[in-house]
């Protein structure tokens, strides 16, 4: 990532790499916004973020690779289609040498969706008892 700078939009965040980097961020961008139209983007963590009943998603660019963060759950779900990539509990790396799973990140945002649209419901009728 890029150091020390405070970044106020997502436009900002990715106009500060590289030209091939920034077109990786940019798709992974419209994938997630895509996937999650009503989520709202931010940046959180000095990350790109996407909010819907809370975070969504984060993602980040590194030296070597794409650092994207969809929460522990949604690494568990999909843990054997990530068992190629480096995991840690709420995070994958896709290497910048290879093809990012877009995909794959479509299926895990969607999944993120319904985990935050459930938790919201369940507040919500926790809420009304």
């Amino acid at each position: 990532m890029v150091e020390t700078n405070t970044f106020h939009s997502i436009d900002e965040y990715i106009t500060q790499f590289p030209d091939e980097v920034q077109e990786i961020l940019k798709t992974l961008r419209k994938v997630i916004k895509d996937a999650a139209p009503d989520a709202e983007e931010k940046i959180s963590y000095q990350m790109p973020t996407f909010v819907l009943y809370g975070n969504l998603v984060h993602f980040a660019a590194y030296k070597k690779h794409i650092g994207f963060y969809p929460t522990p759950n949604a690494i568990s779900a999909f843990e054997s289609a990530l068992s190629e990539y480096k995991c840690s509990k709420g995070a994958v790396q896709f290497p910048l040498n290879k093809p990012i799973p877009y995909e794959l990140i479509t299926e895990m945002v969607i999944i993120r969706v319904e985990e935050n649209k459930k938790k919201k419901a369940e507040g919500k009728s926790q809420k009304k008892k």
